[in-house]
């Protein structure tokens, strides 16, 4: 199963907040030994979600979608994740429980709104103010507020995807080449992934703009076992071809 995120709001694309939900979900998987194998920003355009939920749902990949279920006029993931699906919106009754506990009296139909997910949800648990998320197949939609949103996704991933820890852990080692460019080395890079298989060459060029001495850094990332004689036969090629090279430390 592929991993995939959507990350959507016209304040990331006009540049008024920072993405962070990124970087969050790439270490969150990666403690768990998986990884992500897509990430795809949307402003808060219903005809361009709605086409990226139909695509998406049809995948069979596990996405977690950061924002847009709210109740104001720029929040539209949840209807267009029912239109997506092809199914309507709905109240639902746990989503209903968990908004009246939080707000009493002061539940108005607007925060009720915030119940209405797609027929057939499950929810999400939000531990913050318990306005839940929900889940529709394998597309898991969580708020854009990462104290929130985060918290929801590790949940997730610690009870629905448990079973699939590790199953993509992989380890990395990698060194960098001084006094060489790619060109000169690419011919090793695949001759590396050709008789190496279930490994991955990796090539990753500085200029030098922050003072330090240009380099390649050359590395391959893999399966547990497979990268270190991997890495052997690279570390011994660039010698024999003259290039200088250090050990990269995390």
């Amino acid at each position: 199963m592929n991993f995939g995120a959507l990350i959507i709001g016209d304040e990331i694309l006009l540049g008024k907040r920072q993405d962070k939900h990124f970087s969050f979900l790439v270490a969150a998987l990666s403690k768990r030994g998986l990884r992500l194998a897509w990430c795809e920003y949307l402003a808060d355009d219903v005809q361009r979600i709605t086409a990226v939920l139909k695509r998406t749902l049809a995948s069979g990949d596990a996405v977690f979608s950061f924002g847009g279920i709210g109740a104001t006029p720029d929040d539209h993931t949840r209807a267009c994740a029912a239109a997506a699906a092809g199914v309507r919106l709905a109240l639902h009754p746990v989503a209903e429980h968990e908004i009246r506990g939080r707000f009493g009296a002061e539940a108005t139909p607007n925060r009720l709104a915030m119940g209405e997910f797609p027929s057939g949800a499950e929810i999400i648990p939000n531990p913050i103010n318990r306005i839940p998320g929900f889940s529709l197949g394998e597309h898991h939609f969580v708020p854009g507020f990462p104290q929130m949103a985060w918290p929801m996704i590790e949940w997730l991933l610690d009870t629905r995807y448990a079973y699939l820890a590790n199953s993509e852990r992989q380890d990395e080692s990698s060194v960098y080449v001084f006094d060489a460019g790619e060109s000169q080395l690419a011919d090793l890079m695949y001759a590396i992934e050709a008789r190496c298989a279930g490994v991955k060459v990796f090539s990753l060029p500085s200029m030098g703009a922050d003072g330090s001495r240009r380099h390649i850094e050359l590395g391959v990332r893999g399966a547990p076992g497979m990268v270190e004689s991997a890495m052997a036969e690279m570390r011994a090629e660039i010698t024999r071809r003259g290039f200088p090279l250090r050990e990269a430390l995390d």
